[in-house]
Formats: C-alpha cells, sequence, structure tokens
C-alpha cells in the first residue's frame, strides 16, 4: 500500500481526448517539482478515448488513475465518485480543459495553513486576470445567472461560484460530496451553499483563467436546468454535516 499523498487532484473529463494528454502532462510536470506527493484522478466519462488514454498513463505511473464509464452522470457525480477514492489532506478539483493552470494552486495551499477548510479560484476579484475572455454573449449569460442565483440561493459573499478550480480539506470534501444533490452544473452552487450553512470556512481567491472556447452548455435548454436546480438547492432538506469544521475543532481541542 502506497503512502496517502499530501494533495489528490481531481480530473472531470466528458470526451476530453483531444486535450487529456497535455493537460496531464503540463499537471505532472509541475507536480513533480513540488515537495509534497500528489495523485492525479481522472472520472471521465463519455464514449471517446479519453479512459484508455489515461489508462496507458496510470500503467506506467501509479500516481495516476482513472475511473468513469460511457454513460454521462454529469460533472457533479464524476467529482464525487472520485472524491470518494481521493487519499490526499488536500482535495480538489481542476478541469480538463485546463482553462486555470496548476501552477495557479500556489495561491491556494497556504489558506490551509490558516485554517480555512475550502479555497476555492475566482474570476470575480480584483486579482484575478482573465488571459482570454468569453464571447459577449457568455459574459452576459453568466451576469444573468450571478443575479439570478443570489436572488434565489444567496451566497452573497461569493462572486465567482463556477470557477473550475476548487480544493478542500479532504474530511470536508467527503462530508459535502456525500450530501450533495446535483449532478449536473449547478453543483459547484450546491457545495458552496452546503458549505456555508455547514459553518465551514471558505476562502476566495484571484486566479489566472482562459476561455477556450470549448463550452458544453446549451444556452436554453443547460439554462433551464440551471434555474431548476438553483431552486432545488434552495429548498432542499439537507442532512447535518457529519464533521465539524477547522475552527470549532481547534476551539475544542
Amino acid at each position: 500500500m502506497f503512502p496517502s499523498p499530501y494533495l489528490s487532484v481531481i480530473v472531470p473529463a466528458y470526451n476530453e481526448g483531444r486535450v487529456i494528454e497535455s493537460t496531464l502532462s503540463a499537471m505532472r510536470a509541475y507536480l513533480d517539482r513540488q515537495s509534497y506527493d500528489y495523485e492525479i484522478l481522472v472520472s471521465a466519462d463519455g464514449n471517446d478515448d479519453t479512459r484508455e488514454k489515461v489508462a496507458r498513463l496510470a500503467a506506467v505511473d501509479n500516481r495516476v488513475s482513472v475511473l468513469g464509464n460511457a454513460q454521462r452522470g454529469g460533472k457533479g457525480r464524476a467529482i464525487r465518485n472520485a472524491v470518494m477514492r481521493a487519499r490526499g489532506e488536500i482535495v480538489g478539483f481542476v478541469d480538463a480543459d485546463y482553462k486555470t493552470p496548476i501552477d495557479e494552486i500556489e495561491k491556494i495551499l497556504p489558506w490551509f495553513d490558516d485554517g480555512f477548510d475550502i479555497v476555492f479560484g475566482s474570476r470575480a476579484l480584483f486579482q484575478s486576470r482573465i488571459e482570454n475572455p468569453q464571447k459577449w454573449y457568455r459574459r452576459v449569460g453568466s451576469w444573468g445567472f450571478k443575479i439570478a442565483m443570489h436572488l434565489i440561493v444567496g451566497l452573497w459573499h461569493v462572486g465567482d461560484t463556477q470557477c473550475g478550480f476548487k480544493f478542500y480539506r479532504a474530511r470536508v470534501a467527503r462530508d459535502l460530496f456525500r450530501r450533495m444533490r446535483i449532478d449536473g452544473y449547478m453543483f459547484d452552487v450546491d457545495l458552496l451553499y452546503l458549505a456555508s450553512r455547514s459553518g465551514y470556512d471558505m476562502k476566495e481567491v484571484g486566479i489566472r483563467w482562459r476561455d477556450d472556447g470549448d463550452s458544453r452548455l446549451a444556452l436554453v435548454s443547460g439554462n433551464w436546468q440551471n434555474l431548476k436546480d438553483l431552486f432545488r438547492i434552495r429548498f432542499s432538506a439537507y442532512p447535518l454535516p457529519v464533521v465539524q469544521p477547522a475552527e470549532q475543532m481547534a476551539r475544542a481541542a
């Protein structure tokens, strides 16, 4: 049995065979230079060759593993399945299209030493750097979504719920992903809403981000489903947390 790594990076991938090898190569090149041990879990749904490409890499590098199947279960479910297999002290996810490079984790990890339970990247802060913005109609849609999300769910203290660069203490990740209800695009909102209600300490951090123009969200049907999911989040009855936030544990000690 291999010792547990410090960092578990989950890469959700739906038919990402075109980019998955370059993404994993860039991630491994950076992580290999760090002082801590790591693992990469690719949770790949879809019917292209993504899983096969990752499996070939996993055969020669035991820090890489792959899971998933041909049926699309949703990004939230894909990440949840990987969270339950992750062995690291810190667990998080990075999108397969690499809109945010892994070296931005240097802005994330120090906040865990300050006691935060969840640290997540944001495109909405002064320190954020958007290297290639979305097309104008996507930006308008994002602005409209943000207003609707705040009015329905709240989370007024969160500037960007949808950036795919989020990290958690392992026990917090397992608790939240066990209790989450949304498998689709709104799983980010679901997790942050649940974390806020549970009293976990969250830190939003400005990061680098660039759009690649490959959005999988249908403008009409996708956003209609998102709207329904926001109401589901707002009015769901969630189970209570099974672990205490870091601040409460420190006080108890």
